[in-house]
């Protein structure tokens, strides 16, 4: 129990002498002043129970009552219950790093699995046991890209999530790569490592993707989407990625959640972040292994797939365990009624006057608005979270399984 208790006097005196420091404060002459902060503006101490009541006051100042017609990348889905009890398990919440096969039996399975459906699902020939989002993936891909065609730079579409592109750049000029963005595909894309497609795109559009001859081809997806859509694997994508949010993650004010990389099998020793292979031990058993592993934390050091992209496990696991209790039919019902009322929404919204600029969309629309800000005030009097704004004229709205009748119809009398 010492361990948990603060530092005395006499014991802080030990530790300064041993590391031949005379005060706590040299340990931090190195830092110059005008970077450190002065007072941390903490305010008084409190005791536990203080500290309780005070943050509950602080959390009852957030909004989470709202009827969510928001997206943009993240969605409010149902999440069985049964999917927190198994996930929160002990076995499964302290597990992190399974590097030692002999004793992470049940955690390479569930990688194992969550790659195979994850391969099943976009129709490509192997998935990894995901990185840390969709943004990381699509970045990663693209330097995955780099190093299969030895082209020093990508086509990226200008329909892409934003925050997305924000994380390409940064990785792509770190690597000195060049980041063009395109609305329609120019003659010239074979002079690219690849092509980047988002579908259905950042403003809900799905996208009619052809591969271009000479340039791999990258597909960023919705994969709920998939449980109505085509696979990219089934149009020709090389390496198709995605945030895994949809499957039942819950969204969690943003994060933590996870992305996926999945390719053809020939450019297996590309794909970076963690692959679990299904073996037989010396007795002649099933058993799991990370196998392929070109990570820095491995012995390529420099020549590392990835230096910065990290395995998701306990997000991989409440994937793994949403397919499995919603099942091949649940999951497609899910994606019906998404679709069906997102469609009926935008159906109601272009007969009381608004536009909507989508021509085939899944979930996901563009709406247009006179102010965009009055739009969504009024449906924030109604209690609805009523899209996400564009710019001044233009909302982005999301339905999912969530929304019911009842909550369309509110949306559309409090406009």
């Amino acid at each position: 129990m010492k361990n948990f208790l603060v530092h005395n006097e006499k014991i802080t005196a030990e530790m300064l002498s041993a590391i031949g420091e005379k005060n706590i404060e040299d340990l931090f002459k190195q830092i110059p002043q005008k970077a450190r902060a002065e007072k941390l503006g903490l305010g008084e101490a409190k005791s536990e129970l203080e500290v309780q009541r005070y943050i509950k006051t602080l959390a009852n100042e957030n909004k989470s009552d709202f009827i969510d017609f928001r997206g943009g990348g993240v969605y409010n889905k149902f999440i069985p219950a049964c999917i927190s009890q198994v996930a929160q398990r002990f076995e499964f919440l302290t597990a992190y790093t399974p590097y030692q096969a002999e004793i992470s039996q049940g955690t390479l399975q569930i990688m194992y699995e969550f790659q195979t459906m994850m391969s099943r699902l976009t129709g490509m020939d192997i998935s990894n046991a995901t990185v840390y989002d969709g943004a990381t993936a699509c970045a990663e891909a693209l330097l995955m890209a780099v190093r299969i065609s030895k082209k020093d730079k990508v086509l990226v579409s200008k329909n892409i999530n934003p925050e997305y592109l924000d994380v390409i750049k940064t990785y792509c000029w770190a690597g000195n790569i060049s980041v063009e963005q395109f609305d329609k595909v120019p003659d010239n894309a074979a002079e690219y490592a690849c092509i980047l497609v988002q579908t259905p795109d950042y403003y809900g559009e799905i996208t009619e993707i052809k591969p271009v001859e000479g340039t791999l081809l990258v597909v960023c997806t919705d994969l709920a989407s998939l449980s109505v859509l085509t696979p990219p694997g089934e149009y020709g994508a090389d390496i198709v990625v995605g945030d895994v949010q949809a499957l039942g993650v819950p969204m969690s004010f943003g994060g933590p959640h996870a992305g996926i990389i999945a390719c053809k099998e020939k450019y297996m020793r590309q794909m970076p972040g963690r692959l679990a292979g299904r073996t037989v031990d010396a007795e002649g058993k099933q058993a799991f292994t990370l196998t392929i592993q070109t990570r820095e934390q491995h012995i390529k050091r420099e020549k590392a797939t990835s230096n910065i992209c990290s395995n998701q496990a306990l997000m991989g696991l409440w994937v793994t365990l949403y397919l499995s209790v919603m099942g091949e039919n649940g999951f497609k019902q899910a994606g019906y009624l998404s679709a069906k009322n997102a469609h009926n929404l935008a159906d109601k919204l272009s007969k009381k006057g608004f536009k909507i600029e989508n021509k085939n969309f899944f979930n996901e629309f563009v709406v247009v608005a006179e102010n965009a800000d009055e739009y969504l005030k009024k449906l924030e009097l109604s209690n609805i979270a009523g899209g996400i704004k564009i710019d001044n004229n233009r909302i982005l709205v999301a339905t999912t399984e969530m929304i019911s009748d009842e909550d369309i119809d509110l949306y559309i009398e409090s406009l």
